[in-house]
C-alpha cells in the first residue's frame, strides 16, 4: 500500500493540514501587500513617513495599463502619491499631539476639512462597460422615464431655512444601474440657466416641493460647477457631495 511501503510511517493528514496553512498564511501575505498598493507609503502629521508604518513590507511596484487610453499607472509610488496630495489646504491642528483633528480656517464648505473633504479623483466622467458615460441627464435620454414615485421636475427646491432657492429643470441617471443621481437645479425660479447638481439621496421629494436641509440661501452660490452639463466627472462629483456634507454640519 502507499501509505505503508511508500511514506512508511509519515502522517499524510498532518502534511495536508500544515500545507493548507502555509498556503492560507501566503494567501493573507499577498492579499495584504497587494491592498496596500494605493495610499502608501503613509505620512504621518509632518508629512514623512511614519516608523511603523505596517506590520508588512510594501510591495515591489506594479505598473497598471488602464482602459479607454487612459495611460498607465504604477503604484505603490511616492511621485503617484504627490500628484494626489492637496496643497492648498486651509486648515489648522487643534493639538500638537499625532493624530490630532484639523480644523477649517476660512469657509468650512470649500476648504476640503472634515465632513467637506473630497479627494482629487480623476477628472473624467466614470464610465460604463462599453466606454460611455454612465451618469447622463434624462433630457438626452430618450429611453428612460419616470415610472414610479414623484417627478421631482419643475417642482420648487427649498432649503434649511425655508428660502426657495430655485426650481428642478432635469434629472441625472445612472444608466447602467437605472437609478436617479443628482437633480439639476436651475438657481433662479424663473430660469436663467444658472445650474448646479443636487445629489438626489439628501433631496426629499414632497407634493410641492423638493427639500434639501443641507444648505441656507447663502451658501447654494458656492456649489461647485460642473464643466458640462451632459456630464459630470469623478472630481466633481466627490467636490458637489462634499460641499453638500460640509452644509449638514455648517450650514446652521
Amino acid at each position: 500500500m502507499v501509505g505503508v511501503e511508500f511514506f512508511g510511517t509519515f502522517d499524510l493528514a498532518s502534511l495536508s493540514i500544515w500545507l493548507f496553512w502555509l498556503f492560507f498564511a501566503g494567501l493573507v501575505y499577498y492579499l495584504q501587500t497587494e491592498n496596500m498598493r494605493e495610499g502608501y507609503p503613509l505620512r504621518d502629521d509632518d508629512d514623512e513617513v511614519p516608523a511603523n508604518e505596517s506590520l508588512f513590507p510594501l510591495p515591489k511596484e506594479k505598473t497598471f495599463i488602464l482602459r479607454d487610453g487612459k495611460g498607465t499607472l504604477t503604484v505603490p509610488s511616492r511621485e503617484y502619491e504627490d500628484t494626489k496630495m492637496r496643497k492648498d489646504l486651509a486648515l489648522v491642528q487643534t493639538s500638537t499631539a499625532t493624530g490630532s483633528p484639523w480644523l477649517p480656517t476660512g469657509n468650512p464648505l470649500v476648504d476640503g476639512v472634515g465632513p467637506a473633504a473630497w479627494a482629487p479623483r480623476s477628472d473624467t466622467p466614470e464610465l460604463d462597460a462599453h466606454g460611455h458615460a454612465k451618469i447622463k441627464p434624462m433630457s438626452l435620454l430618450s429611453d428612460f422615464k419616470v415610472s414610479a414615485g414623484r417627478d421631482p421636475r419643475g417642482k420648487a427646491v427649498v432649503g434649511r431655512d425655508g428660502e426657495v432657492i430655485g426650481r428642478v429643470t432635469d434629472m441625472w441617471v445612472d444608466v447602467p444601474e437605472q437609478m436617479v443621481r443628482f437633480l439639476t437645479l436651475d438657481l433662479n425660479p424663473e430660469g436663467s440657466g444658472n445650474m448646479r447638481l443636487i445629489p438626489m439621496n439628501i433631496c426629499r421629494i414632497l407634493p410641492d416641493r423638493v427639500l434639501v436641509k443641507s444648505l441656507t440661501k447663502s451658501a447654494w452660490e458656492g456649489i461647485p460647477k460642473t464643466k458640462s452639463m451632459e456630464q459630470v466627472t469623478l472630481a466633481e462629483e466627490d467636490k458637489i457631495m462634499a460641499y453638500y456634507a460640509g452644509g449638514n454640519m455648517y450650514a446652521s
